[in-house]
């Protein structure tokens, strides 16, 4: 290297080669990258709330595009998805394996053994049928301990005809902060629901917000 500090940077992609990202991950890079901004922001933001956790659940992981994010801040992760495919591609890329598992699981139809501290489920709900949503977060509390936290994050039900033909297809439970604190309500003590536009979380007005983030705290 001609500057000597970035040696270590081409001695490890050397040793082990460049990052690959999943199949989600590398569809939203080749066609619109700037989302993967917004993404990784989502993660940040339960990094930063769930720092110090020992034990953390990822509901929905998809092709793990943020674990690594959480990490920084939490001893390990559980990652869960049911799409076997995501799950068997993370686990092949996965470089942390004494720190992030991996688990085909329906959170829907069955909750975890184990106990964690906190769990956090990003761009999941919004593709649970309604007459199951319950289920969902009942599962995933059963899956927590008594003063345990859930983070979910959603896009906002007012921007939907913003969203992609996809988006719009896929996305068949969407909520309002009223409806998300509701349901969220049923279960924890204490729920925070938080704004974001782009990558800025705030305490905006909820219906101008792109995103939705909801923040259960003890469980009922």
């Amino acid at each position: 290297a001609k500057e000597s500090q970035n040696q270590i940077q081409f001695d490890t992609y050397t040793k082990k080669g460049g990052i690959k990202l999943g199949p989600y991950s590398s569809h939203i890079w080749r066609t619109d990258p700037k989302h993967l901004s917004f993404l990784l922001a989502r993660y940040k933001f339960c990094a930063k709330m769930l720092q110090g956790k020992k034990k953390v659940l990822e509901i929905g992981c998809g092709d793990s595009l943020g674990s690594s994010i959480v990490l920084q801040t939490v001893n390990s992760i559980h990652a869960i998805d049911f799409e076997p495919i995501v799950i068997k591609d993370a686990i092949e890329r996965n470089e942390q394996p004494e720190k992030c598992t991996y688990q085909v699981l329906d959170i829907t139809e069955q909750s975890l053994d184990t106990k964690f501290d906190a769990a956090f489920s990003l761009d999941v709900i919004e593709h649970v049928p309604q007459n199951i949503e319950d289920k969902f977060i009942k599962n995933i509390s059963a899956s927590l301990k008594k003063d345990g936290i859930l983070i979910i994050g959603t896009p906002n039900i007012t921007t939907t005809k913003y969203a992609s033909p996809g988006s719009q297809e896929g996305h068949i439970n969407l909520k309002s902060a009223i409806t998300l604190k509701s349901l969220i309500e049923k279960y924890f003590q204490n729920v925070f629901i938080f704004s974001m536009n782009d990558e800025i979380v705030h305490t905006g007005f909820y219906p101008m917000a792109n995103y939705l983030i909801g923040m259960g705290v003890g469980l009922k």
